[in-house]
């Protein structure tokens, strides 16, 4: 595994924490889910690079090591606001764009309201458009409310809701061990780490997606999930297959919601696979337009 460049970016209200794989390939943003970070795609990040692409793998406001501004909206408009304000600091033009549940929705909002920057989608567990914050994020808030009510608190008060929703999130409990579930666990360590996870938490609702209308997206999407993601159905990614215009459902044998954690080689596989046919479907369609109205390029052919 390699190592990456680190980057602060900023980007309005505070500064990104920004991971970067590769120099001078295609661009791919890589978003992380709730209570996760970029440390997600440690082993994804290298892998794209190798292929020959550029990974950027962001830290949202207010998670990770990214800032954590007391008067900053964290709902997924704001995070695609700032990522997309990322992508202009890092001078990244265009680019393909992986997310994993609610970084899933920041792609697709990005889709939706920056189509000329978002040259391909791929959304991972995405929770449906229309149930936000999802499943999962309402346990844990219900988790936060009965420590609450026992009086829990301290340094390590965001602990049990962390590693509670990791181990969910997981197909089979070894593949989040202690010590992984620590390293997830290290930015919210402190005495204000839950109340920081609430706000997070609290900032997701679906009037951040209530913008983004499927059938006008015409980007390239690929929606995965793994099989023995119990947050995310096969119904869901079939879903989007069918509302979003140029979209394919797939699912990744034996991974729960953390795919980039599980199955970071299968998702590469899938990953690269999916971007280099959408960058050969847009270098097509680029070299029909160009052609139009060129003298002799619509003639038919001499028999």
């Amino acid at each position: 595994m390699s190592d990456a460049d680190l980057l602060r970016v900023p980007v309005g209200p505070g500064a990104l924490h920004v991971e970067r794989y590769g120099y001078g390939g295609q661009p791919v943003i890589l978003i992380h889910g709730f209570a996760t970070c970029a440390f997600l795609w440690r082993h994804a990040g290298p892998r794209l690079a190798i292929d020959g692409f550029s990974a950027f793998a962001v830290d949202m406001l207010g998670y990770g090591e990214s800032d954590r501004p007391p008067d900053a909206g964290y709902g997924i408009a704001q995070q695609a606001d700032y990522v997309a304000h990322a992508m202009t600091a890092l001078r990244v033009a265009r680019a393909a764009v992986v997310g994993v549940d609610i970084g899933a929705l920041v792609a697709l909002r990005l889709a939706s309201h920056f189509s000329d920057r978002v040259t391909a989608v791929a959304m991972i567990g995405p929770n449906w458009i229309e149930d936000v914050p999802g499943a999962d994020v309402r346990e844990l808030q219900n988790t936060a409310a009965k420590l609450a009510l026992r009086g829990a608190a301290g340094t390590f008060a965001a602990q049990p809701l962390i590693a509670r929703l990791l181990h969910s999130s997981v197909a089979v409990p070894d593949m989040m061990p202690m010590r992984l579930s620590a390293r997830y666990l290290a930015p919210y360590v402190g005495s204000d780490g839950a109340a920081q996870l609430l706000t997070l938490a609290q900032s997701l609702s679906d009037d951040d997606t209530s913008g983004i209308e499927l059938g006008e997206i015409r980007t390239p999407t690929l929606v995965l999930r793994g099989t023995l993601d119990h947050w995310c159905d096969f119904a869901t990614i079939e879903r989007y297959g069918t509302h979003l215009a140029n979209a394919r459902a797939q699912e990744i044998r034996g991974a729960g919601r953390l795919v980039p954690e599980e199955a970071p080689r299968a998702l590469c596989n899938e990953l690269i696979a999916f971007l280099r046919r959408a960058d050969a479907i847009s270098a097509q369609s680029a070299g029909v337009r160009s052609s139009v109205g060129q003298p002799g390029t619509n003639r038919p052919s001499a028999a």
